[in-house]
C-alpha cells in the first residue's frame, strides 16, 4: 500500500510578526501539492518529543482563516527554545521523533525559526542519512534579529523595522515637546543581541520631518563609556531633547556586556544564550549622574516582535512565499537545506528564493558590515538605509472586529501549564 504524504511544521524561538505567515504558506502550498495531512508541532521538536500536535486543517478551514492566520502575531503553533543533544549522545531522543514521524506518516518535516532551529534541521537531517530514514528536513527563516547566514533578509525583520523607525519618530517627536533646564537624555533599547540590525533601522526614522536619533550604537563595535558621556555633553550643549538608539548587546572593548554593568538578569537559554536587559536603564543612570539632567530609558522589548499591526506588506508577504517555497524545495527532493532569499535590485526592489546548505548556516551570525557603520561608530551609513528600506514597504491592514485587531484561535493546548514527562 501506497505511504500516504503527509507533512509536519513547526515554529521555534523568538516570535515575529510575520512567523504565521510562513505557517500558512506551508500550509497552502502542502495543500495545493496534495498532502493529505499537514500537521502542526505545539512548542517545536519539545512538544513533538510529548506527541503534542494538531491537524491545521481544523483549525485553518477557509480563506478567511489564512488571511486572519497571516496577521495573527506570535507563534500560533507555539515555540521553544529546544536544543537536541548531539547525535552520539541522544540516540533515544533522536530514535523517539523519528518513531512519532514514521507513525503519522510524515514524508516532510519543515521548522520555521533561526539560528538554532536550523541546527535542529541540521541535526535532524544527518541522523535521517545516518540511519537511512526517507524524511526529508527543510529550515523556513525567521528572525528579527535578521541574523541568519547565506539569505539577504530574514521574514520578520521588515516588520520589526518598521516598527522600530515609527516608534522611534514618535519618541523623538515626545522628547523635543517639553521643556527642562539641563535637558533630557533619552535611552532606547533595542533587541538583536550581537547583531544590530534591528538598532540600525531606527535610522528610518530620520526624514524631511525628523531628525532621527542623535546616535546610534551597534554591537558590531566596542563600546566606549566614556566617550558616549563626552558626547551627551557636547549634545546638552547644543539641544534639549537628545535621543540615543543602542543595542541590547552592545559591549565594552573587553566584552562586557553593557547590561551587564548593573543590575542584569541572568537567565541562560538551552543554547546558552545570556538574556540581555537593563542597557538603557544603565546608561540613562549612568547620564543622570554625570551631568545631572533628566533621563528616561525605554525598551521597545517584546514589542518590536508582536505589533502585527504595523506589518509590512513586503515582510508578510514574502513570509509567506517562503513558507511556500520550503514545501516545493522538499517536494523537488530537497533535505538538510534552508530556503533563502536573494535579493535581485534595490530600485525597483525585486527578490527571489533559493535553497542553501543549512550546516553553512546553523549557528552562525550575520552582522553588520564595518563599511555600513559611520567612521566614529555612532550611525549607520546611506548603505544600511538603500538596504532596509526596501523591506518595510506596504501596509497590512488588521482585520477589526469591535475596533480591535481579530487574531486567529490559539490551539487551547498552548496555554497550559508544562509538566515534563519523567
Amino acid at each position: 500500500m501506497k505511504k500516504k504524504r503527509n507533512i509536519i511544521v513547526g515554529q521555534s524561538g523568538g516570535p515575529t510578526a510575520a512567523i504565521n505567515a510562513s505557517l500558512a504558506g506551508v500550509y497552502r502550498t502542502a495543500r495545493e501539492r496534495g498532502y493529505q495531512k499537514v500537521y502542526g508541532m505545539l512548542h517545536g521538536v519539545q512538544g513533538l518529543l510529548e506527541e503534542k500536535y494538531i491537524d491545521l486543517s481544523e483549525h485553518i478551514t477557509n480563506e478567511l482563516d489564512e488571511e486572519i492566520l497571516k496577521r495573527t502575531p506570535a507563534s500560533f503553533l507555539g515555540t521553544c527554545r529546544y536544543k537536541l543533544p548531539p547525535i552520539h549522545e541522544g540516540m533515544e531522543t533522536y530514535e523517539k521523533i523519528f518513531g512519532i514521524l514514521e507513525k503519522l506518516e510524515i514524508d516532510v518535516f519543515i521548522y520555521i525559526g533561526g539560528n538554532d532551529s536550523m541546527d535542529t534541521i541540521k541535526k535532524l537531517s544527518d541522523y535521517a542519512i545516518l540511519k537511512g530514514y526517507e524524511q526529508r528536513f527543510i529550515g523556513c527563516p525567521k528572525t528579527i534579529d535578521n541574523d541568519l547566514a547565506l539569505t539577504d533578509h530574514t521574514p520578520g525583520y521588515g516588520s520589526a523595522a518598521k516598527y522600530i523607525g515609527t516608534s522611534m519618530k514618535e519618541i523623538i517627536r515626545d522628547g523635543i515637546c517639553m521643556e527642562y533646564d539641563k535637558g533630557v537624555v533619552t535611552i532606547v533599547e533595542i533587541m538583536g543581541r550581537n547583531a544590530g540590525w534591528l538598532t540600525g533601522a531606527s535610522a528610518l526614522s530620520k526624514g524631511e520631518d525628523c531628525e532621527g536619533p542623535d546616535l546610534i550604537y551597534l554591537p558590531e563595535l566596542d563600546f566606549d563609556i566614556k566617550k558616549f558621556g563626552e558626547k551627551i555633553k557636547k549634545l546638552l550643549k547644543e539641544k534639549g531633547s537628545i535621543v540615543v538608539a543602542v543595542s541590547e548587546g552592545i559591549h565594552t572593548k573587553d566584552g562586557t556586556y553593557v547590561c551587564d554593568l548593573g543590575e542584569s538578569i541572568d537567565f541562560v537559554d538551552a543554547f546558552g544564550h545570556k538574556q540581555l536587559s537593563g542597557t538603557a536603564s544603565y546608561l540613562a543612570s549612568y547620564i543622570a549622574g554625570e551631568f545631572g539632567c533628566k533621563t528616561r530609558s525605554i525598551e521597545l522589548s517584546t514589542m518590536q516582535r508582536s505589533a502585527s499591526h504595523l506589518a509590512s506588506r513586503i515582510d508578510i508577504s514574502e513570509a509567506a512565499e517562503i513558507g511556500g517555497a520550503a514545501v516545493k524545495a522538499a517536494d523537488e527532493g530537497e533535505s538538510g537545506e534552508m530556503v533563502v532569499f536573494k535579493r535581485l535590485s534595490n530600485d525597483p526592489y525585486q527578490c527571489t528564493t533559493e535553497v542553501k546548505n543549512v550546516h553553512k548556516i546553523a549557528n552562525e551570525e550575520k552582522l553588520v558590515p564595518r563599511e555600513w557603520i559611520n567612521k566614529e561608530g555612532d550611525y549607520v551609513t546611506k548603505e544600511f538605509i538603500t538596504y532596509v528600506k526596501p523591506l518595510i514597504q506596504g501596509d497590512v491592514a488588521p482585520i477589526m472586529v469591535d475596533g480591535i485587531p481579530r487574531h486567529l484561535y490559539a490551539p487551547k493546548e498552548l496555554n497550559q501549564v508544562h509538566v515534563p514527562k519523567k
